[in-house]
């Protein structure tokens, strides 16, 4: 599994620098000008970034939240229960900060939990299966949006999302796909997933949108794979390198307004993050 050990991260509102342990680098700052985006060299600073991760809890998030906090950020954990939250995390961390957030409860709400002192934001949140076949839509579609609103009113311009391979099953032939039919098969998640990507990308914030293949909370196997858009049917990948790609998404500027789809393979050549995003057009 590739490893970065220098990256930039982007926010359009506030321009800063992010200092990941030892070592201290300048990155860039994007400042949106129409369609355009313009870059402006920053002075340093040894401040920690925050990054506000939806779903903190979760299998995925949490994976994230521990990488976030390696690489040298400050995190804030949206959770909905910020008491059993910080029993999921053993220790005392000065740079782990629990709030509560529940995505379904609307934008106003997640913007008082984001505040401003958080730079980017990272959405792992997944509904958990149930009968309730409108769930998909309050958590994977609604609640995404929320999210998204919640970034605009906030002035927050990096949004990270880990989405799923085969959202836009249709349109790739996939109908069929055993995959396809049973991620749908509880409240069409994958068409709820593909609409709120769809807000994400027509929001102008700054997105990188992961899609990862089937997810294994085994320990890493093979190299990671990145793809285009709507190009992987099958295959698998652990939750760690989603975590990972994630994080690298934030410290990668060739990551920006993407879409990627991940799978592990192991007869994949190790590559390194900046060759994996820049493989990936922009759309």
């Amino acid at each position: 599994m590739a490893t970065v050990t220098t990256g930039r991260l982007f926010r359009t509102t506030s321009p800063f620098q992010f200092a990941p342990k030892s070592n201290t680098f300048y990155p860039k700052a994007s400042t949106m000008e129409g369609s355009k985006v313009k870059e402006e060299r920053q002075t340093g600073s040894s401040e920690k970034k925050k990054i506000f991760v939806a779903g903190a809890t979760g299998s995925t998030g949490k994976r994230i939240v521990e990488q976030l906090l390696a690489k040298g950020f400050a995190v804030k954990a949206g959770v909905r229960d910020v008491e059993k939250a910080k029993s999921a995390f053993p220790g005392n961390n000065s740079y782990l900060e629990f709030v509560k957030a529940d995505v379904t409860e609307g934008s106003s709400k997640l913007a008082e939990a984001i505040s401003d002192d958080s730079d980017a934001v990272i959405c792992a949140t997944g509904f958990r299966r149930s009968w309730d076949l409108t769930a998909p839509w309050k958590v994977d579609n609604f609640g995404t949006v929320n999210l998204v609103e919640a970034c605009r009113k906030r002035g927050v311009n990096r949004f990270v999302l880990i989405s799923s391979i085969l959202v836009n099953g249709a349109a790739m032939g996939q109908l069929l796909n055993p995959a396809y039919i049973f991620l749908n098969v509880l409240g069409l998640t994958l068409i709820a997933k593909l609409q709120a990507e769809q807000h994400i990308r027509k929001s102008g914030i700054n997105y990188t949108i992961i899609r990862p293949g089937g997810l294994k909370n085994d320990p890493p196997q093979g190299n990671i794979v990145m793809e285009q858009e709507d190009t992987l049917s099958g295959g698998s990948i652990s939750r760690a390198q989603v975590a990972q790609v994630a994080v690298e998404a934030l410290l990668c500027p060739e990551s920006s307004y993407k879409v990627v789809e991940i799978v592990a393979r192991t007869e994949a050549p190790r590559r390194s993050f900046e060759e994996l995003f820049s493989s990936i057009k922009q759309r």
